[in-house]
């Protein structure tokens, strides 16, 4: 078995706490967020780093040279467009980073159990078939709940 690398136990008061204040943020961006179809995602243009400059001199321009705006482009409405997109764009970075750690955290954590797992499985099965009280029936309980992968077979460890 690998080196353990989870080793801190987050505590469940900790846990809740994450979940509450998510749920929190949820609802107050609840009444300004959009569903978009996967169509419509694809059809927009997508304003992301390489854009989010030219947008915002763009915008710039615009209230600097009101002559230059064509009659029907709603300035006030490209404002309020840019200034949701910047703030949307620094949260969604934040939540990015989060997402990412806790993807890590949590895969790391996963494969660390499964692999600890695995290895009470095997003492298990070896102490079932040396007919160790007790081992069978811990042993016929796990096999059924092993998540069988293609063919009937045995967990192999390394899965």
């Amino acid at each position: 078995m690998k080196e353990n690398n989870h080793i801190q136990a987050i505590p469940q008061d900790v846990l809740t706490q994450v979940q509450t204040k998510i749920q929190e943020v949820q609802t107050l961006l609840a009444p300004y967020m959009l569903a978009l179809t996967p169509e419509e995602r694809r059809e927009l243009p997508k304003m992301g780093a390489k854009t989010i400059g030219f947008v915002e001199k763009a915008y710039e321009f615009a209230k600097q040279n009101p002559n230059l705006i064509p009659p029907y482009l709603d300035v006030a409405a490209f404002g309020v467009d840019f200034a949701d997109a910047s703030g949307l764009w620094t949260i969604h970075n934040m939540v990015r980073q989060l997402d990412e750690g806790l993807d890590d955290t949590e895969m790391t954590a996963g494969s660390e159990a499964y692999q600890a797992a695995l290895v009470f499985y095997k003492s298990v099965k070896m102490a079932s078939a040396q007919n160790i009280p007790g081992a069978k029936a811990v042993y016929e309980e796990l096999k059924t709940r092993f998540p069988q992968r293609g063919g009937k077979r045995e967990p192999s460890g390394t899965e």
